[in-house]
């Protein structure tokens, strides 16, 4: 009963499912045909008092540990009975390990752009316990010491580590140059992992949830440029070209699933701005989308149960679909229409979003304000 005291709309939505399905539809319908005026003059900004209620979800979560998805494969019995935190001294929180991993990069960012926060020292004081040289060595040889692991976390988790990886890399602090050096050994087995897989991957995944192969070969291609790693960097481009250079006419018309929290479409259109010159990339784009897949993409997604741990994933396809089409934006020349339309499109999708980051539960509160923060960042 609490919980419809404080938040009303689940009541409503347990007594009225049907009308409230409509409800929620259409009143997101209407924040889509908002005036593209008002939608510019609204963009959101990340404040500092939104980065610290942004910077509570991870902070409250990074050490719990329970409840708790670890996706071990358990190859004995002696194995059945260990703990998320003895599996993952660092990263056993927030639900699942890659979640984990994004709340710390949220929360290094958070540190880095924004030291005077009022909780930077409570920020501090987490990150210098997760990233000591013990712990993290511990993460390290969970992919040698036990077998099978060389699918644990592929490539979601493998990606958002390599993000966190780049993150301390290009902090000159000598907080973020301990923990960076602390981090290289599981920094190292991802990138083993990542070599040795990228040349046996035939097909690429077109999810709009984890597995997702375009949203990982983003942040690797990121972190390969930041690091000066040109063979690793090559590696990437020649796949994204195999997997993507010759695609046209995108069924974006289908998206999205019930659980996506990514546009596929999208994700491979954010990674091929990256692979291609600006006019290469322009003509390969046109190609790649119709009027059809265009007007889709750009609907609000219908988030029926805030309180649903896979429905909520929608709440995220909002922040993702925005930083993607911002960023497909910034690489467009100024007399392509899809420029302000994606401009416009992303900033109505984070005027959506934003109110939901503070409605439902642990299934969006786990994870939903890296990606909140990644999305502004990526749009300002």
């Amino acid at each position: 009963m609490t919980k419809y005291i404080r938040y009303p709309y689940v009541l409503f939505s347990r007594l009225f499912p049907i009308a409230y399905f409509y409800l929620m539809k259409w009143s997101q319908l209407a924040v889509l045909l908002l005036p593209l005026s008002f939608c510019a003059q609204t963009t959101q900004q990340l404040t500092d008092a939104m980065a610290v209620q942004l910077a509570e979800k991870p902070l409250h979560c990074i050490n719990r540990e329970y409840p708790n998805k670890t996706a071990h494969i358990i190859n004995n019995a002696g194995e059945a009975t260990l703990s998320p935190k003895e599996l993952h001294p660092s990263f056993y929180g927030c639900f699942d390990w890659h979640s984990s991993v994004h709340g710390h990069w949220m929360l290094v960012r958070l540190l880095k752009t924004r030291p005077h926060l009022a909780i930077a020292a409570e920020i501090e004081k987490l990150l210098q316990d997760s990233f000591s040289p013990g712990k993290l060595q511990t993460e390290a040889d969970y992919f040698t010491i036990y077998p099978l692991t060389n699918t644990f976390e592929r490539t979601y988790g493998w990606a958002w580590l390599l993000k966190l990886d780049q993150e301390l890399m290009t902090w000159d602090d000598p907080r973020a140059r301990q923990w960076h050096k602390n981090l290289n050994p599981l920094t190292d087995k991802i990138l083993a992992s990542w070599r040795t897989y990228l040349p046996k991957q035939t097909y690429p995944n077109r999810t709009g949830v984890h597995p997702n192969t375009a949203f990982a070969m983003v942040f690797a291609l990121d972190w390969a440029r930041a690091a000066g790693d040109k063979d690793f960097e090559k590696q990437l481009i020649d796949k994204a070209k195999y997997f993507y250079l010759e695609n046209t006419k995108a069924p974006a018309y289908l998206e999205p699933d019930g659980s996506d929290f990514f546009s596929p479409s999208l994700e491979i259109a954010d990674l091929m701005r990256r692979v291609l010159p600006q006019k290469e990339f322009v003509k390969w784009l046109d190609r790649f989308y119709d009027r059809h897949s265009l007007l889709n993409i750009r609907k609000i997604p219908v988030v029926s149960d805030l309180a649903d741990f896979q429905t909520v994933h929608l709440v995220g396809l909002s922040f993702s679909r925005a930083w993607c089409m911002k960023g497909i934006a910034r690489e467009l020349p100024k007399s392509h229409p899809l420029k302000k339309d994606f401009n416009e499109a992303a900033d109505a999708f984070l005027q959506n979003a934003f109110p939901l980051l503070f409605q439902g539960n642990y299934g969006g509160d786990h994870w939903l304000a890296s990606f909140a923060v990644y999305a502004l960042e990526e749009s300002n």
